[in-house]
Parts: C-alpha cells; sequence; structure tokens
C-alpha cells in the first residue's frame, strides 16, 4: 500500500492545485509513481493531475459515494503506487453544512487515516499566518495536520517570517514557501479552472511549477510526513450506502459491448471511476469527438459526458454530419445516456453567451440558453421514477449539479423520469427520456450505485437484438 499525503487549504483560492500539480511533477521526477485524487465532485483538477502523473486521477466523495466505497477506491488505485496524493476541496472544514465535516477534506483524510499538508496564501500576512495555522490545528483534534506550505510570498524574508513564526507557535511542521508567481496560475472561466485539454498546463508550465516546488519546500521532510496507511479492506464494488443501491442485480453481458463515449475539448467531464465501472461491466468503451469525427464509431450504445459545448458550439453545429449520425442512433432505439454538456448537445439549439443559437443534435425538443446566466450548483439525489437505459424505476443514485446554462420548457409529452432531491429545496421531476435516450443536468457517479453502469452496457447488449 502506498503511502499518503493530503494536500488541504486554508480557504478557495489559496493555490491548492498550483501547489499539488508541483508537487506531483516534483515527485515524479525522483522515479516515484504517484496516485492522485481530488476530494469532491471536480472534472477540472483530476485532469491536471493526469498530466503531471500520467494516470487518470480518481474522485473522493463521502456524500455522493459512502466511506467504504472512497476507501475501497483508494485501496484499488494505489496498490501499484509509492506514493497517494489527495488534493482537497475548498477550505479543510468546507462541506456540505457549517455543522459537520461531511463532505470535505478533512472527512476523507479522517477516513484515511492520512496526514494533512495544509497551504496557507501569505500573501497578505505575515505572523498573522501561523495564528491561521493554529486555529486549524485546535479545531479539530482528531485531524492529522503534520505539514503547513506557505504560499505566494513576496519574497525570501516575508517567506523566513512566516516559516519561523509557524515553526515557533505550531505544532504542524513548516515545509516550506512558494513566491507568488502569477505566470504559473492557470486561468479560470465561468465553471472554473480552464480545462486540461485546452492545453493551458503544457509541459514548460508543468516543469516550472516542480521547478518552485523543488526549490522552495524541503520535498525529503515533507516524505517522511506521508504514512502508509495499513491496507483498506475492499468489499468490492457493491459497499455503498443502503439508499444508493438498486434491488436488482443481474449478470454481466456474455458480450463485450461497445459505447462510444464523447471526448474532445468540448465533452471532458467524466469520473474516471465512471469509466472503469462501465469496463467492469463489460463494455469495451471506444472514445470519439462530436467536434472533429464525421461519424459514429460501431458501437452499441452512446456516452456524452459534460463539458464546454456552448464555448465550441460553431464548430459542433457545422459538423452535420456527426449531428446527423447521434440523432438517426438515438431515433433508432440504441441507448444513449447525456449528462448536463451532452443534453445541451442533444438539444434542439444552444444559444451562446452572445445570443447566436446554434443547431444541435434536436433529439430533446427543447433550446438551451447561456443568457441569462445563472448558477445551479449542488449534490442531488435521484430516483428513478420510471424504467430507463441506467436502470429501473426505484433505483436510486447520487450525484451533483454544476452549469450556467438554462433549459428552455421542455414540451409535457417528453417524459421525466428523475426525482431530484437537493438540500434546502423541493423535490422536482428531471431526467428527460425520448426513446432510449436519457439527458439531464446531473452528473451521476456510478460508484454511488454500481447497479446503473450495469443496466447501461446491459440496455446497450440488447440494443441490436
Amino acid at each position: 500500500m502506498a503511502r499518503m499525503l493530503v494536500i488541504a487549504g486554508v480557504a478557495t483560492g489559496v493555490g491548492k492545485t498550483s501547489i499539488t500539480l508541483g508537487l506531483l511533477e516534483a515527485l515524479r521526477r525522483r522515479g516515484l509513481r504517484i496516485q492522485a485524487f481530488k476530494v469532491g465532485p471536480d472534472f477540472i483538477d483530476p485532469g491536471f493531475h493526469a498530466l503531471a502523473t500520467g494516470r487518470p486521477s480518481y474522485n473522493l466523495d463521502g456524500w455522493m459515494c459512502g466511506r467504504e466505497a472512497v476507501l475501497a477506491c483508494v485501496a484499488r488505485q494505489s496498490q501499484d503506487a509509492h506514493l497517494a496524493v489527495v488534493e482537497g476541496v475548498m477550505g479543510c472544514f468546507d462541506g456540505i453544512d457549517g455543522r459537520s465535516d461531511a463532505g470535505s477534506t478533512a472527512e476523507i483524510a479522517k477516513w484515511l487515516g492520512a496526514p494533512v499538508v495544509l497551504v496557507v496564501d501569505a500573501w497578505a500576512s505575515a505572523r498573522s499566518a501561523a495564528a491561521v495555522v493554529r486555529g486549524f490545528e485546535g479545531f479539530d483534534p482528531a485531524l492529522d495536520l503534520a505539514g503547513v506550505i506557505v504560499n505566494r510570498v513576496g519574497g525570501e524574508a516575508h517567506g523566513r517570517t512566516v516559516l519561523d513564526a509557524i515553526a515557533d507557535t505550531c505544532r504542524a511542521t513548516a515545509l516550506g514557501a512558494v513566491a507568488g508567481d502569477e505566470t504559473l496560475t492557470i486561468p479560470e472561466r465561468h465553471l472554473g479552472l480552464v480545462t486540461a485539454a485546452e492545453g493551458v498546463l503544457d509541459a514548460e508550465k508543468l516543469r516550472r511549477l516542480g521547478d518552485a516546488v523543488d526549490r522552495s519546500v524541503d520535498l525529503d521532510r515533507l516524505l517522511t510526513l506521508a504514512r502508509e496507511v495499513p491496507p483498506f479492506e475492499a468489499p468490492g464494488r457493491g459497499a455503498l450506502p443502503g439508499e444508493c443501491r438498486s434491488e436488482q442485480r443481474e449478470g454481466v453481458p456474455s458480450r463485450r459491448v461497445r459505447i462510444g463515449v464523447a471526448r474532445d475539448a468540448a465533452f471532458q467531464f467524466y469520473y474516471a471511476e465512471n469509466l472503469d465501472l462501465l469496463r467492469e461491466s463489460g463494455a469495451e468503451l471506444h472514445f470519439w469527438s462530436p467536434l472533429d469525427d464525421h461519424d459514429l464509431p460501431d458501437v452499441d450504445g452512446l456516452y456524452l459526458g459534460g463539458g464546454y459545448p456552448e464555448l465550441h458550439a460553431r464548430r459542433l453545429s457545422e459538423n452535420a454530419a456527426v449531428r446527423k449520425a447521434v440523432r438517426r442512433f438515438a431515433e433508432a432505439g440504441r441507448p444513449v445516456y447525456a449528462e448536463c454538456g451532452g443534453l445541451m448537445y442533444l438539444a434542439e439549439t444552444l444559444e451562446d453567451a452572445d445570443g447566436v443559437a446554434y443547431p444541435m443534435a434536436g433529439v430533446l425538443p427543447a433550446g438551451v440558453r447561456m443568457r441569462p446566466r445563472r448558477m445551479a450548483l449542488g449534490y442531488t439525489e435521484v430516483a428513478l421514477t420510471h424504467d430507463t437505459p441506467i436502470g429501473p424505476a426505484g433505483a436510486v443514485a447520487r450525484g451533483h449539479e454544476f452549469h450556467y446554462s438554462t433549459l428552455d420548457p421542455v414540451p409535457d409529452g417528453v417524459e421525466r423520469v428523475y426525482r431530484i432531491a437537493r438540500r434546502g429545496a423541493p423535490a422536482r421531476a428531471e431526467g428527460y427520456r425520448v426513446g432510449r435516450t436519457l439527458m439531464s443536468y446531473v452528473h451521476l457517479h456510478f460508484a454511488s450505485n454500481p447497479e446503473l453502469p450495469r443496466a447501461f452496457v446491459r440496455a446497450c447488449a440488447g440494443s441490436r437484438a
């Protein structure tokens, strides 16, 4: 079992991702095999992790998947690694509410029994940064806050002042201070950072991030803090919260099922574990591009994940051949599962931020608009109210929504097959089914109910019968 560290932040925006990427690069140069993980429902940071490590990065989410599934994922993916590095989400203790650590980095770190390295932004402070660290140390004694990396210091003297204050007053090891460098920041847009697929983290920037961490952080000392976590009992893919299971279990199809997964600059938001679970359920995944391909691959079903189709609406629309091929595929009754960006692509039109509406695949008889921008963000629990390509009525799973687009009113004749429950909001009907095409704004995590990928593979297996 690999040794393990959790990289947590004092708050959002302290440079946690940049520090994590620098660590991944610097440690990889030492010949270490690093397995990266990301806390929470995030698609963008894992893409950057994969560039730095050469391995898929996996999401660890306590609310969506439950403790046993999180521990099993870490055990499974870290078994051939020297070190597991878990990047946290938001501030270390930020989660679902203000009364518990549910959904937080701290929750995951305590489940794993892993030491935490706290990233502190000292741009606008000096000795006071030590008071912040002392507060984090005392806030939850069950959390092993083992080290501190200070980020965005103004120079060597500033960094030494902050590190001395932490060394004199805190239990955590002061590991180093990284100078502020705006050229190493990763650009952001409306859903967060610009994605790895857009080339913003090229080899040169990754090298410079690694250099910055290598010269400023005591990596030898950091590695001594990493603790070898005892092997978890990985009880299998079904070890999940009881409310997240389906009542039906059926076998894996006797032949390999071919599923076409849309993946390019417009569609790239997939949980790595979702893809693994499809493969384990008997699927052979074929990646294709709605932007660049001129036809669909020869597949039994389609999976269209999230991404930024609104930024590529013109090119998606101009590729009329593949739009029509997708529509013919759906009209032929072949299973299609679409989440968020996938729903937007299957709509009649997609209106971009400039108000220009572009024709899309036209499977869902409604338009999608980026104006006015309204953010929908939050965890969701989904109960299937009808049989669908991903499971029968009564199945329950968990996921999240994160989008700025709005969907025009969908005709009443289109079936709604989801009942969505969100914290603090009334339940509502969603999940649009047209034939055997299922479209929703919700990104489901299949580890919350592994019967869903099995059901989708079975539906695809029978699509040519």
